[in-house]
């Protein structure tokens, strides 16, 4: 055996000897971590404005758990020690929560440990959105703001600052899937008042933008 399948070996040993672990982890807390982020890769900045675009055609291949970590890092995760996140929000308050919608139940993203914590069993993804592929696509991020910290604002105000802090988050996964070959698009056809009561949102949040996410299909 050389060194390198040697080194595969230990690694897929390592993998597999964690996987009970980790299963306990997300019976126990709800939460499923994802894999650490690498902040070294990925295409040119120049070269992922170049090929953003929004896809609607997409395979049912299932992400895989560092993909699905790194794009979730993308568009809301934290990139300082002071908390601060990939993306700018209203005021300095966070009132956004990203969600991701998938088979095997709905999960709220928690940047804090890099990982899912479980919300719901359901199958939610026909439900995101007015158009045939968001049920059959393996991710379907929903983008829920926190009406109640925006006491100062009027109801309008809240959804038009709120779908700005979301669409700042839905750009930056745009650009991280133009860098990794991935298919999106961000989607404003969704019943939203339908979406939250099937996602037992609590009082005064709401959903403002879906944003489907996968393999380009063909």
């Amino acid at each position: 055996m050389t060194r390198r399948e040697l080194n595969a070996a230990l690694v897929a040993g390592a993998v597999l000897a964690a996987l009970p672990v980790v299963a306990a982890v997300a019976e126990v807390t709800g939460k499923r971590p994802l894999p650490a982020v690498r902040r070294d890769g990925g295409k040119p900045l120049m070269q992922a404005l170049e090929e953003r675009r929004s896809i609607r055609e997409f395979s049912d291949k299932p992400l895989p758990a560092q993909v699905l970590s790194e794009l979730l890092w993308a568009a809301y995760g934290i990139n300082r020690p002071s908390g601060e996140r990939t993306a700018p929000y209203w005021r300095h308050v966070m009132v956004t929560d990203v969600y991701a919608v998938m088979a095997d139940g709905v999960w709220l993203y928690d940047p804090t440990s890099q990982a899912l914590e479980h919300h719901l069993e359901a199958d939610l993804r026909a439900q995101t959105g007015q158009q045939d592929f968001v049920g059959a696509a393996p991710l379907n991020l929903v983008y829920v703001a926190h009406g109640e910290r925006m006491k100062e604002l009027s109801a309008e105000e809240r959804r038009l600052y709120a779908s700005v802090d979301a669409a700042f988050a839905g750009q930056n996964v745009y650009l991280y899937c133009a860098s990794e070959g991935l298919a999106t698009v961000f989607r404003g056809a969704v019943d939203v008042a339908k979406l939250g009561s099937a996602m037992k949102l609590a009082d005064g949040q709401f959903v403002t933008f879906a944003q489907t996410v996968g393999y380009p299909k063909g």
